[in-house]
């Protein structure tokens, strides 16, 4: 083994974890197919949201690790369950009322509502792939539709046929009893309304391969289970994708969690063995409530990226896939700054830390050095400082902070700039808050005004901060934090702050007197 693959099989990180797992399902050998097939599932009932972008980009990162202590080949596939019927309208699209006329119709049946697809079905699933190109992900993608009109899906249907009092059996065990009267793992697709029925069989032929039922209007139809005509319920439709594709590994949300074992039996009795599974915690919107694609509550792929970088998205998905988590746009400042802390950290750490570092995840082992030699929180409080309103006007702070700096030698800091100036405009601004300083607050800062307008040594982030910490002390702060707090809140609006001395370091000298000033002229309180 390579001294890559024996980091790896003792690595801490949860996708080594996982990889290992699953690599003891393969003990004999590699499976007959030739691969290990990964699978995350989407439902395209309304918008993609970034729960989803989540689980193809944890896939990915177990693939990955997989990769790293085993040589069988690998495939993942990205399966839409765009045959679904479309069971409410998502209160976030346009053409509420004519997607109501197409309630119960296959997702690929429904009109796009935006006007730019055949679909609704297709015009979903070509946001998903635009958002998953976007970060550049190996993988393959399956439409239910094109599944089961194609049939690829046949065999697993006539079995399912064959089988269906054993698959009926484990479905009608989890159902309460009113629903069990009525209920088939068979949906047909009405030949004359197009839409999706959940209606009871009144046979099932496994010989010639077809359904008989009766349709709400009572009239008796029978129908090819071949071709596209029927489709299966969710819960069955999960075990026999697995069955027909061979799928060894997809992972979850928590609440599908309870429905494993009837995936898993249903893939049994169809012929093949359950895949591994990973069940992963729900995102919560910011009133902790779960994302929802129809709600649209929490933040969209698009939202983050305007703020942020796809990296920073990244380590936010890697970081306690199994606590839930406040996925919001206060979380983005935080990610930004430890994403970088930690890509700063890499390279110089043993094997073994790089291998348990998320970046090296993220990057699949091909990590880059950062040029972030100015904090995310800290680009925030420079806009807020400086009223700056475009990238330009931030580089003309770091030029002077970093001389060595430009936009073409630091993309992502320039990038950084940008997204700073965005995020304070939309999140920062709106909810600043200055106030006066008290009369102790107001001596410390006069002190500390003068100071820097005698200062004439170096303005490195250190010999400010001791400049700071010494004004406040000598003004009898017992708590520093206060003294810290005061000036954030005299001069920034806002009751946390950057590390000072840093601030004016990147602010500047003189620039930060005249900030003091104005705070203690009272004109910040009343702009």
């Amino acid at each position: 083994m390579s001294e890559l693959r024996d980091a790896a099989m003792s690595a801490k990180a949860w996708p080594f974890e996982e990889a290992r797992r699953i690599l003891k399902r393969f003990q004999q050998g590699a499976p007959e197919k030739g691969y290990v097939l990964f699978e995350t599932g989407y439902g395209p009932s309304g918008l993609p949201h970034i729960g989803t972008f989540g689980e193809v980009l944890r896939t990915t990162m177990i693939r990955r690790a997989f990769e790293a202590i085993s040589d069988i080949p690998t495939r993942m596939i990205c399966f839409s369950d765009d045959m679904d019927g479309m069971r409410k309208v998502p209160g976030n699209v346009p053409n509420q009322e004519m997607l109501h006329e197409h309630l119960q119709k296959p997702l690929t049946a429904v009109p796009d509502p935006f006007g730019t697809h055949d679909s609704f079905g297709d015009h979903n699933n070509a946001m998903l792939r635009r958002f998953l190109d976007t970060f550049g992900f190996d993988y393959e993608f399956y439409s239910a539709t094109e599944f089961y009109k194609s049939g690829q899906f046949d065999e697993v249907l006539l079995r399912a046929a064959e089988r269906y009092d054993d698959v009926m059996a484990i479905m009608l065990k989890s159902l309460r009893e009113e629903r069990r009267q009525t209920y088939s793992i068979f949906l047909p697709i009405h030949p004359e309304t197009g839409r999706v029925l959940y209606v009871p069989m009144k046979n099932v032929d496994a010989v010639k391969g077809e359904i008989t039922f009766d349709d709400e209007d009572g009239k008796e139809w029978t129908l090819p289970l071949t071709g596209g005509n029927v489709k299966l319920q969710w819960k069955p439709d999960f075990g026999a994708r697995w069955a027909a594709l061979g799928v060894d590994f997809e992972m979850y949300g928590k609440d599908h969690s309870t429905n494993t074992p009837i995936y898993d039996g249903i893939c049994r009795v169809l012929g093949a063995r359950a895949p591994e599974h990973f069940t992963y915690e729900l995102f919560l919107d910011d009133q902790g409530q779960k994302i929802s694609k129809s709600s649209g509550n929490g933040i969209s792929i698009d939202e983050w990226l305007t703020y942020a970088s796809t990296e920073s998205l990244s380590y936010f998905m890697f970081q306690k896939p199994k606590t839930a988590k406040r996925l919001y746009f206060d979380v983005i400042p935080k990610a930004m700054d430890e994403y970088h802390q930690q890509l700063r950290a890499y390279h110089g750490q043993d094997l073994k830390a790089q291998l348990n570092n998320p970046v090296w995840h993220i990057h699949n082992g091909d990590v880059p050095e950062s040029k972030m030699v100015v904090p995310f929180s800290m680009l925030l409080n420079l806009a807020s400082a400086a009223g700056a309103e475009s990238k330009d006007a931030m580089w003309g702070f770091i030029k002077r902070y970093a001389p060595e700096a430009t936009p073409e030698s630091h993309p992502d800091l320039d990038a950084a700039a940008g997204f700073a100036v965005k995020y304070y405009e939309d999140f920062v601004k709106p909810t600043k808050t200055f106030r006066a300083p008290d009369a102790k607050e107001r001596a410390a800062m006069e002190d500390l005004a003068a100071q820097l307008r005698a200062f004439d040594g170096t303005a490195d982030d250190e010999t400010l901060q001791s400049m700071v910490f010494a004004v406040g002390k000598a003004h009898a702060f017992e708590n520093l934090r206060d003294w810290f707090k005061a000036l954030y809140e005299v001069l920034l609006g806002q009751s946390q702050g950057p590390r000072f001395g840093g601030f004016i370091a990147l602010y500047g000298v003189d620039e930060t007197v005249a900030l003091i000033e104005k705070g203690l002229s009272g004109d910040l309180a009343r702009a």
